[in-house]
């Protein structure tokens, strides 16, 4: 498989659009029911296609992770770390992120590096 070129930076690439996320219960839902589980250092994944063109992320930090401030620190990293990567995973993909406890301790280059690892390894 030959790995794709990434994109040159542009402002339309920097957002996170609502198409990029899964919002609802029901498809988190579906994900954790019918995807694959994969293990990494700092989170758990669910994979599951879509059907679509667009690849989306779900994230759930639990409330064993710390509080309020750690657990939004923790969906920040994996947004931005799946946001600047997502030239990389294939389309038509859903992945849902358990955040484990380790990545509170953790910086966006540690995270960016087991998220890529997972993708070369998952995906």
């Amino acid at each position: 498989m030959q790995p794709k070129e990434q994109p040159e930076e542009s402002h339309s690439g920097a957002c996170f659009p609502k198409a990029s996320r899964i919002l609802s219960r029901g498809l988190f839902r579906r994900v954790y029911d019918q995807g694959k589980k994969h293990q990494s250092r700092y989170f758990t994944a669910f994979v599951l296609g879509n059907g679509t063109l667009e690849s989306r992320i779900g994230i759930t930090v639990t409330r064993k992770i710390g509080n309020s401030v750690m657990r939004n620190r923790s969906r920040r990293l994996v947004r931005e770390a799946f946001r600047k990567n997502k030239w990389r995973v294939p389309p038509g993909i859903d992945i849902v992120i358990n955040v484990k406890r380790e990545l509170s301790e953790a910086g966006l280059q540690l995270l960016e590096r087991d998220f890529l690892a997972f993708l070369e390894r998952n995906l």
